[in-house]
């Protein structure tokens, strides 16, 4: 909080009013509201100006790969324009530009409405008091000042400053993230408080009221409110690239260097030592540009993640963002809210004690098994309430609190309803936040009357006579586990009291105690288990209290011996390397802000995790877009945190996450076996094209022909190369830190031997078909090249497609693949044997021994690549 919104809260509803220069009973006079709406401005939240259309291509046309196809384009079109060359290399990689822009955009489509939604939950109408007389205004029109009359179920539309209020109390979850409503007061607080959920004498902008009325005046508005600090924290925040980005912009970039130095190598080459033209050069130039870019890569990852987010869809993981998807198999720090995402979000009793024997736990007990002395417990409890469920057993109206008993009634087969009519209410006393219970009366079946009290052990008026050493017993028993505990007390009056409030209850006797607590969902163990073993560690954000947070984190796992929780006013005590020191053992955050969230985020960051944050509230959606992966949930979250995040759990199940986790891992994986795939082959044809010009043989591949390579032989059938299954034991692999590099396990090696490979083979069948059987034709070396290059890597696809070894199994699970290689395989054979098309490609006709040498060297890279796959697994076992 600010000083000066905390000093508010030490000032008296009197000193308010005259600070605010306002009155407490006639509000402010219209003509000082046109003053200040000029002054302040609307009471609406600010968006960040985001880029247009034009800049956001202009923006994806600066990538490296993008200008490398540019600069092909451009060469294209001259030779077009200035020899007899046709504009079929200008028009295929022109659209190539196109579709890569296109895809960039596409994933880009699902623009962030995180502020809108924020907008959206102030745009209400509000009862404000102005020149002495009730009206109601649209909340954007507030200004500083302003006396708000507000009342149960009324969101607050702006920061505001008790000055009454009448068993007040606000739900404040969105902000703080914690379950239990805030009992609220005007009274001036004696220190200034360390969290918004202590700031007791203040209403925050979008929060809810849950019970009584209060008189208020605007302290803030717009941006300068708790709300406002949240969408500011939205605009300034920037999403992270994501780690497979990063890792294919740093191979781009190598890819173009190595283009780059060959192109100029080559360039030089040809017209100072074998005296080519200039045209001719550039000629080697757009080869060079076509063979470096592996144009469907970008295709081939949207589509890879396309697919995840089918099968994640499947699991209730709704990806908004595509980048997500393979992040989410990366991501080795999950710092997750604690309400509604581990726990239920909803109060719960787990324990009673009915005022003798020992305490009973809920989960325990049936209907059927519910002690016969427990009856009167259940029924004076549930008396003393006014909240309702529904038909179906949901909870509709009350606090909390109360749900949390009915609740516990409704489990035992019993209704608050028919409790009444047997003992019909006669009075109530309603809850206060000064005496903190809640005394309702009663007039029973015998004629006599009851009044029943509850709430803090400490406010209820026991009997002297009372013997406290059960009930304190138990209670600090409760206490410890970290439950809510609250006591209730009844006395029976012969006759009908005369005053019906506290000041009566003379003999009061103990009823019994109840311990709540918001539960952990019964998936989380499992899940947070599962995550260590896939080598993630969960953390847990709270704005609820610690005790209760290091409680419910020991119970699922997250909270181990020697790990840390720690307070939000602890974290502030940090300096940033004091963070960094200990973050690897704090598992606990209670009483955060979300500028705290964002600080803890940032954190395990900068240490190189990839970081999800999962959270539902408003005060969450910062670090959700902060975060590598936001996860919201999709039942309970609010639309601003689902409109932050990356990915929306459908189940608002925890578990959730870690099939997602599965789901990304077998995408990155499908994705890096793609670069393998591709990238071999490009690394083969630059190579191979200097090689071939310094010696003086001159372009063995035309444009054209890289083109049909690339993006016909390798392209369609590396797309389907997003279908393949999970690898055995892909949930025992630790996840990739954000410095590992896109080589990393083995790829850079398998490229290696790929690459070379196809160099030696390629080099070897161009001088046989030129040199060695034609006497020096060209047409006949490149053809062989050209069938040796585009049939063989479509058939050493499937030794890339397993780490395992070849099986039966690794040919057959994947019917898409197999049928786009049938396809491509006779379309390359068609552009051969089919003279026109032949002669666009600049394609010889072959004799019967040249068809027999390239069908045996067709099969000479997968029988490398399974032979480096035995001796790396040997490599390893030894």
């Amino acid at each position: 909080m600010k000083k000066e919104a905390a000093a508010l809260t030490q000032l008296s509803p009197s000193e308010v009013t005259q600070l605010c220069e306002t009155s407490g009973t006639h509000g402010l006079t219209l003509s000082t509201v046109k003053m200040r709406q000029h002054k302040y401005g609307a009471n609406a939240l600010v968006e960040a100006k985001k880029p247009n259309l034009i800049m956001q291509i202009l923006h994806h046309l600066s990538d490296i790969t993008s200008l490398i196809l540019l600069f092909a384009v451009a060469l294209s079109i001259y030779l077009a324009l200035t020899t007899a060359s046709d504009w079929t290399k200008a028009s295929v990689i022109g659209g190539i530009v196109i579709l890569n822009v296109g895809i960039a955009l596409f994933q880009e489509h699902s623009a962030e409405r995180a502020l809108s939604a924020l907008k959206s939950m102030t745009e209400q109408t509000v009862t404000v008091i102005r020149s002495g007389k009730k009206q109601i205004t649209p909340a954007s029109n507030l200004v500083p000042g302003d006396l708000l009359s507000l009342k149960a179920g009324d969101v607050v539309p702006a920061d505001s400053r008790l000055i009454k209020a009448v068993s007040l109390s606000a739900d404040e979850a969105i902000l703080t993230g914690e379950s239990l409503s805030v009992v609220k007061t005007a009274a001036a607080m004696p220190h200034i408080p360390e969290s918004l959920g202590d700031s007791q004498n203040m209403l925050f902008s979008g929060t809810a009221l849950t019970q009584g009325s209060c008189t208020a005046i605007v302290t803030a508005i717009g941006m300068k409110t708790e709300l406002g600090k949240i969408a500011t924290l939205l605009n300034t925040t920037e999403k992270q690239q994501t780690p497979l980005s990063r890792r294919l912009n740093s191979l781009t970039k190598r890819l173009s260097l190595v283009a780059i130095l060959g192109g100029v190598t080559t360039i030089l080459i040809s017209t100072l030592f074998h005296h080519e033209t200039f045209t001719e050069s550039l000629m080697v130039g757009v080869s060079l540009a076509i063979a470096a870019v592996p144009e469907t890569l970008p295709v081939i990852v949207t589509l890879s993640m396309a697919y995840g987010i089918q099968k994640m869809a499947k699991k209730k993981a709704i990806i908004r963002q595509v980048t997500a998807v393979e992040t989410i198999g990366n991501v080795n720090v999950i710092a997750s809210d604690k309400t509604g995402t581990l726990t239920q979000n909803k109060m719960t009793i787990t324990k009673y004690w009915p005022g003798t024997g020992e305490p009973r736990v809920v989960s325990n007990l049936t209907k059927e098994q519910l002690p016969v002395q427990d009856t009167r417990f259940l029924t004076y409890l549930g008396l003393a309430t006014n909240a309702e469920l529904t038909a179906k057993g949901l909870a509709d109206i009350g606090d909390p609190t109360e749900l949390a008993i009915v609740s516990l009634l409704a489990h035992f087969g019993m209704t608050r309803s028919k409790s009444e009519k047997k003992y019909p209410r006669i009075a109530e006393n309603p809850f206060d936040s000064d005496k903190k219970t809640m005394t309702t009366w009663h007039r029973t079946p015998s004629g006599k009357w009851i009044a029943i009290i509850k709430g803090a052990i400490d406010r209820l008026p026991f009997a002297t006579n009372v013997d406290h050493t059960e009930l304190d017993y138990f209670h600090d028993q409760f206490a410890a586990e970290a439950l809510r505990v609250l006591a209730a007390g009844f006395q029976v009056f012969e006759t009908e009291p005369l005053k019906k409030d506290e000041t009566a209850l003379t003999n009061l006797q103990p009823l019994g105690l109840i311990g709540i607590i918001d539960p952990p969902r019964p998936e989380v163990i499992p899940a947070i288990t599962a995550a260590k073993k896939g080598g993630i560690t969960t953390v847990m954000i709270t704005g609820d209290h610690l005790e209760t947070a290091k409680a419910i984190a020991h119970e699922i796992g997250i909270l181990q011996p020697g790990q840390v929780a720690l307070t939000g006013k602890q974290l502030n005590d940090m300096s940033a390397s004091e963070l960094a020191a200990k973050i690897d053992t704090i598992r606990v955050y209670a009483r955060t802000t979300p500028s705290d969230k964002i600080r803890i985020v940032k954190a395990w960051q900068q240490k190189g995790a990839i970081v999800a944050m999962t959270g539902d509230g408003v005060n969450d959606a910062p670090a959700l877009k902060a975060a590598n992966v936001g996860i919201a949930m999709g039942v309970t979250g609010t639309e601003v945190s689902k409109n932050a995040a990356d990915m929306i759990l459908a189940d608002d199940n925890f578990a959730t996450i870690i099939a997602a986790v599965k789901q990304g891992r077998t995408v990155y994986e499908n994705i890096l076996k793609a670069v393998e795939f591709l990238i071999s082959v490009n690394f083969a044809q630059i190579f191979t094209m200097i090689i071939a010009i310094t010696l003086g043989w001159g372009a063995p591949m035309t444009p054209e022909q890289l083109l049909i390579v690339n993006v016909l032989a390798d392209g369609i059938p590396g797309f389907f190369l997003s279908r393949e299954v999970a690898e055995p034991g892909i949930m025992r692999q630790p996840p990739l830190t954000r410095a590992a590099s896109i080589w990393a396990r083995g790829l850079g090696k398998r490229v290696v031997v790929r690459t070379i490979t196809y160099m030696i083979i390629i080099l070897g069948i161009y001088a046989l078909g030129r040199f060695g059987l034609n006497n020096d034709t060209p047409g006949v070396g490149m053809t062989m090249l050209f069938l040796v290059l585009a049939l063989g890597s479509m058939l050493d696809i499937y030794p890339i497609k397993t780490r395992q070894a070849l099986s039966k199994h690794a040919y057959l699970n994947n019917p898409a693949l197999n049928s786009s290689l049938v396809l491509t395989f006779l379309s390359i054979i068609v552009i051969v044997l089919f003279e026109p098309l032949a002669k666009v490609f600049q394609l010889s006709s072959l004799n019967l021994l040249e068809w027999l040498i390239v069908i045996f060297v067709l099969f000479i890279p997968t029988i490398v690549i399974e032979a480096a796959k035995k001796i790396e697994k040997q490599t390893r076992t030894r």
